[in-house]
C-alpha cells in the first residue's frame, strides 16, 4: 500500500517520468524480495540499518556496481523520507547507511614499448610543424606537465644552462623540473625552426604555423594523432603522458615524494594512485607469466 502511493506521488506531485519511476519500483521490489517478503505487506516500521546494510552486501555479492546500488539506496532513502513526512513510520533507517564508495579508474598509461615506437620509428619530418609535434610529445612525457602548463610556456622558461624548466601550475604555483640530454637537443631543433615561424616578439614557446600560441585544441589533436599510431588505447589525452610520466618514474625507483613535487600535486594522497597503477601492472604480467598464477 505505501509503495504505490509513493510511486504515485513521484507520479503526480514530483512529475518523474514514467521511466525514473520504473526504476524506483523496481528499487523497492529489490529491497522487498530481499527482505523475503515479495507476496506480502513489509512491515515497513520494523525495517533496520542493519537490513538495509544486508541488502546492499547482498547486491554486491551478486556483482551489482556501486552506482547501481547507489541508485537502489537513493530511491530507498527516498521512500523513507516520505513515509516519515506522513507519520508511517517513526524514524528513517536510511539514515545512517553509507553506500559503497565508486572505484576509481586508474590512470591510463603508455607502455615502454609503445613510447620506443613513438619516438623511434614514427615520422614527424624535419619542417616545423614535425620539429614542433616531436617536441610536444617529447616535453610532456618527459616532465609530466600538465596540458595548461605547457601551452602557457614562455621561451625563457627553459634554462639550458642549469637544465631546468620554470612551470607555472595551478594556482599560480611556480616549480622547477629538470631535464635530460635529449629534450635539450630536441629544444634547440625546435627553437632554430620556431625562429623562422614566430611573429616578432612573440613571448610563447609553443606557436602555431601562423606564429601565435599554440592552443590547447591544437595540442589535443596532435597528441591524440600521434598516440593513435601506437597503441589502440581509447582517450589520447595529453594527461595520459602526465600519467606515464608518473608511473615509470615510479617503476624505474624514484621515490613518490620527488614526484610529488615533479608533479606539482599539492598532497601525497593525488601521487598514490599510481602507485596501484604500477602494482596493476606487475599483478597482470605475474599473471602472465607465472605458470601457476
Amino acid at each position: 500500500m505505501y509503495k504505490e502511493s509513493f510511486l504515485e506521488y513521484l507520479r503526480s506531485e514530483r512529475h518523474y517520468s514514467p521511466l525514473t519511476v520504473s526504476a524506483y519500483r523496481a528499487s523497492l521490489d529489490s529491497f522487498e524480495s530481499y527482505m523475503g517478503q515479495q507476496d506480502a505487506d513489509i512491515d515497513w516500521s520494523k525495517v533496520n540499518a542493519g537490513d538495509i546494510r544486508e541488502w546492499i552486501v547482498s547486491l554486491m555479492r551478486d556483482g551489482s556496481a556501486a552506482t547501481t546500488v547507489n541508485a537502489r539506496l537513493s530511491a530507498l532513502r527516498s521512500f523513507f523520507r516520505y513515509l516519515l513526512s506522513y507519520d508511517y513510520v517513526a524514524q528513517d533507517p536510511t539514515y545512517m547507511v553509507a553506500g559503497p564508495k565508486k572505484a576509481k579508474p586508474l590512470p591510463k598509461f603508455l607502455r615502454e614499448s609503445e613510447l620506443d615506437k613513438l619516438f623511434e620509428r614514427v615520422e614527424f619530418g624535419d619542417d616545423f610543424r614535425g620539429r614542433r609535434d616531436y617536441m610536444i610529445l617529447l616535453m610532456l612525457y618527459s616532465t609530466g606537465i600538465r596540458l595548461a602548463e605547457l601551452v602557457g610556456m614562455n621561451v625563457g622558461d627553459m634554462d639550458f644552462g642549469a637544465r631546468t624548466l620554470r612551470v607555472i601550475g595551478k594556482r599560480n604555483k611556480e616549480r622547477q623540473i629538470p631535464f635530460g640530454d635529449e629534450l635539450e637537443t630536441t629544444a634547440h631543433a625546435y627553437l632554430d625552426a620556431r625562429s623562422r615561424v614566430a611573429r616578432g616578439d612573440e613571448p610563447a614557446f609553443y606557436i602555431d604555423e601562423a606564429g601565435q600560441r599554440i592552443t590547447r585544441n591544437e595540442v589535443q589533436y596532435t597528441v591524440k594523432h600521434y598516440l593513435s599510431l601506437v597503441t589502440t588505447m581509447k582517450g589520447c589525452t595529453p594527461h595520459v603522458l602526465r600519467h606515464t610520466f608518473a608511473t615509470q618514474m615510479l617503476n624505474h625507483g624514484a621515490d613518490i615524494e620527488s614526484v610529488k613535487e615533479l608533479l606539482g600535486h599539492d598532497s601525497l594522497a593525488s601521487t598514490q594512485v599510481y602507485t596501484h597503477t604500477t602494482f596493476e601492472e606487475l599483478r597482470r604480467t605475474y599473471e602472465c607469466a607465472h605458470p601457476r598464477a
